[in-house]
């Protein structure tokens, strides 16, 4: 593995992770990602969230997770209403069928 030049400044890192999310900084600025908004974090290893590329300039790149996000719509996020959600399986009692919820 080589190591980046020196004085070469570090676009992106997670500072930290919490219990609540992570926090990231971009390019100069912070942000955190909760894990209500951000289901696809909470429950993976220290490591694969630690592994993120910024790509192009804008888009963020969490390449053992497959988790895209731009930058935009973290600095915009009403611009994006829509949002990822998990799907719950549930056993029917009556015919102990899984359903989807």
């Amino acid at each position: 593995m080589k190591s980046s030049k020196r004085g070469k400044t570090i676009s992106v890192s997670v500072e930290n992770i919490t219990p609540f999310g992570i926090w990231l900084f971009v390019k100069g600025k912070e942000y955190f990602l909760n894990y209500k908004d951000y289901p696809y974090f909470r429950e993976q290893v220290l490591s694969a969230i630690q592994d993120v590329q910024l790509l192009h300039g804008y888009h963020l790149y969490w390449p053992q997770l497959d988790v895209d996000l731009e930058i935009d719509n973290l600095d915009n996020p009403d611009n994006y209403p829509l949002q990822y959600r998990t799907t719950t399986h549930k056993k029917s009692k009556s015919s102990g069928r899984t359903v989807s919820r």
